[in-house]
């Protein structure tokens, strides 16, 4: 016979909370706003910053049309946009590839279109291979960029927000102005199904 913490307490919520990265970024910025969530080289960035940025990251995508269960896929190092693009495109509601930036350009192609890549963030260092990557794809989806090539356009035309280049100084997104057009009014999108994949 089943134990009686067996019988009649299947998952609702009365007596289970989801601990997605999301939901712990969100609490982290409300109960320790000012703690240092990112330290490269010079820079300390909060875990409030962190949570604004990840927010205005996540608004460019979907003012792009970047939507849930869409691919975003990020050629970048382990700077801190590569932290914000962990949080900010699941904020979208969109999947996040992250692409090895050890490979070729070759193999790239066939990431991003195995991955389905509606958009791509690459950060100035790899921006060569990436462009050389989606030349070489099969798919012939379109596919927004972020970066610096000449046939690359922002993903967020309106204003040099969050999504831009990430190569524009070291480890760190282009400034924003403090108006951030519409980009500030983020909402957490819609899952159509209680798990959403965000990796």
């Amino acid at each position: 016979m089943p134990s009686i913490y067996q019988q009649h307490l299947d998952r609702n919520p009365a007596n289970h909370a989801p601990i997605t990265p999301l939901l712990f970024i969100e609490r982290t910025a409300e109960v320790y706003p000012q703690r240092t969530a990112i330290i490269h080289g010079s820079l300390r960035q909060s875990w409030g910053e962190t949570y604004a940025r990840c927010r205005r990251l996540a608004s460019a995508l979907s003012q792009a049309g970047i939507g849930v269960g869409e691919t975003v896929a990020v050629m970048l190092p382990n700077t801190p946009p590569m932290v914000e693009a962990h949080f900010g495109i699941p904020m979208a509601g969109a999947v996040l590839n992250a692409l090895n930036t050890r490979l070729d350009a070759e193999t790239i192609a066939f990431m991003l279109d195995h991955g389905e890549a509606k958009a791509v963030i690459v950060d100035v260092e790899f921006a060569a291979t990436l462009h050389k990557a989606l030349t070489l794809r099969k798919s012939k989806s379109p596919t927004s960029w972020s970066g610096t090539c000449p046939s690359m356009r922002s993903i967020c035309g309106r204003c040099p927000c969050s999504i831009a280049m990430a190569g524009a100084s070291p480890g760190r997104w282009p400034p924003a102005p403090p108006s951030m057009c519409a980009c500030a009014k983020w909402k957490p999108p819609r899952w159509p199904k209680p798990w959403p994949s965000m990796a």
